[in-house]
Parts: C-alpha cells; structure tokens; sequence
C-alpha cells in the first residue's frame, strides 16, 4: 500500500515551503461533502499573513500538479494553523514549552484520555507536562493529538 497522501504531500512541499522562510506544520487531506481539501497549515516567528498563504499556494500548486500525488480533484487551501496550533514534531514540544497544551491520548493513561498543562519538557520517550501540580510523563507513542490552549 504506499504512504498516506499526506506524507507524499509534506514530503514534496517542504523543501519549497522552507525555502520561502516559513514551515510546514500539518498537512491535512480530508473529504467534507462531496468535495476533497488538501489543507497546508504554515507558521513562521512572526506569524503568516495572507501574501506567505498566496505565495505557498502558488509555489506547490504546480509541484503538486507535476508530481500528481493525489488521484482524485482536490482543493488547495493554504492557511495559518491559528492559535491552537498543533505540535507534532519534537521541536514544536521544545519551541513551546512554558506554554499550555492539550493533548488527548489514543488510550488512558493514569485514568485519563485529556490533559491540559503546561509543557514542561520532552526526552525520547515522553512528554512532560505541569497537569493538576505535578509532572506527568506523556508516553510520546500514545499521544493522538496535542495543540496549544488558549489561556483565559
């Protein structure tokens, strides 16, 4: 069976993506109807504005539209990833830490699936997180989403 879509996508787009200055933080191919998105979520320090979006989705459109990684019609969206930013790399749990994340697992873990805290740190095997005033090891292998919460 091949790599998902998204793979083969990040894969292709990244290396232009970066060299326009920005990065690549998730890439998203989804069914919403009748209809398909790919969706890039970009990022860079200062945050993105609307001519990083245009420029990325002129730059992979036509990479996309030569390499043909994807079989059926599609939409493209290039967008920011927002204030709840998603993390899913090591160095977006190292880029935020001090920050309050939640993270749901794929199976309990200490009696719970959700966890909102304060990232505290990561090593090869866990994420740590400041929840409810002590340090909790997030098993990294059972982690299904994590994104940044907003404070209120």
């Amino acid at each position: 069976m091949g790599q998902p879509i998204e793979q083969k996508v990040e894969v292709l787009v990244t290396p232009i993506i970066q060299e326009l200055g920005l990065e690549l933080v998730a890439v998203e191919y989804i069914k919403e109807g009748v209809h398909w998105y790919l969706r890039l979520y970009i990022d860079k320090e200062e945050g993105v504005d609307l001519d990083d979006c245009t420029n990325v989705s002129h730059a992979v459109s036509d990479l996309l539209d030569k390499n043909d990684p994807i079989p059926q019609a599609y939409m493209l969206e290039v967008s920011s990833p927002g204030l709840e930013r998603p993390l899913k790399k090591d160095e977006d749990f190292i880029r935020f830490q001090g920050k309050l994340v939640h993270i749901r697992t794929k199976e309990a873990f200490q009696g719970y699936q959700e966890f909102t805290g304060y990232l505290a740190g990561i090593d090869n095997e866990a994420i740590i997180l400041e929840y409810e005033k002590e340090k909790v090891q997030l098993p990294k292998n059972i982690i299904e989403k994590a994104n940044i919460a907003l404070e209120f």
